[in-house]
């Protein structure tokens, strides 16, 4: 049975790359590609009779985060692999946290693609093994959650904090949190220096994985 793919890439050479690799393997069928997200989501409603989607992160219009939310929420049947150059944690995290099934950097061998769509095919979670690596040290040292009233005493956040540390959880940007709290992207920022002191963290993935562990948020 031939496994139906389709890539969601803008740059129509590395498209074209990934069509080659894929070419070299009889069971797998490239349905078709699209631009960005935007296009994805018009072409599924067209046919999503999809197995697993090579998903870019960086594109105009809907980037690959936001449309793997989309596909997830409407077609959950159908996997997604992240396929992208970006290494970063915030990336990593949020395209977990929006639902994709693996994360494979663009380098990626032939036989290493196509094992990795077989792979997710079966329930697996297929990653580029420095990404396996990076993931697996955003998760170390978990713990039960504290209750929220003992484990603000031990950090002392303010409710600004709390509430910066909320929006941060959803993955906005300085100004996007500045905007909903009605404060200058300054104060976000000084916020935020505050909330790393506090925390012991150095990044904002850092930061709302350790709040939520310890059921600050």
């Amino acid at each position: 049975m031939s496994l139906k793919v389709c890539i969601v890439e803008d740059n129509y050479f590395l498209t074209k790359a990934i069509k080659v690799k894929l070419s070299f393997f009889d069971d797998i069928t490239v349905k078709f590609d699209a631009k960005n997200g935007a296009e994805l989501i018009d072409k599924l409603e067209e046919n999503h009779n999809i197995d697993v989607i090579l998903m870019d992160i960086q594109m105009p219009e809907i980037n690959g985060i936001k449309a793997t939310e989309l596909v997830k929420n409407k077609y959950p049947q159908i996997k997604i692999i992240m396929l992208t150059v970006l290494d970063d944690d915030d990336y990593i995290f949020k395209a977990i946290k929006s639902g994709a099934n693996g994360y494979l950097l663009k380098e990626t061998k032939p036989e290493i693609l196509h094992k990795s769509i077989v792979e997710v095919i079966k329930g697996g979670a297929p990653m580029t093994p420095s990404i396996a690596l990076k993931t697996l040290n955003l998760l170390r040292n978990t713990s039960l959650p504290e209750p929220k009233n003992i484990a603000n005493k031990n950090y002392k956040l303010s409710k600004r904090e709390i509430e910066i540390l909320v929006q941060l959880s959803k993955g906005l940007n300085y100004n996007l949190i500045a905007d909903n709290l009605i404060i200058s992207p300054a104060t976000v920022r000084k916020h935020i220096e505050n909330i790393y002191k506090k925390l012991q963290v150095h990044s904002k993935v850092e930061a709302v994985l350790k709040a939520q562990k310890r059921n600050l948020i």
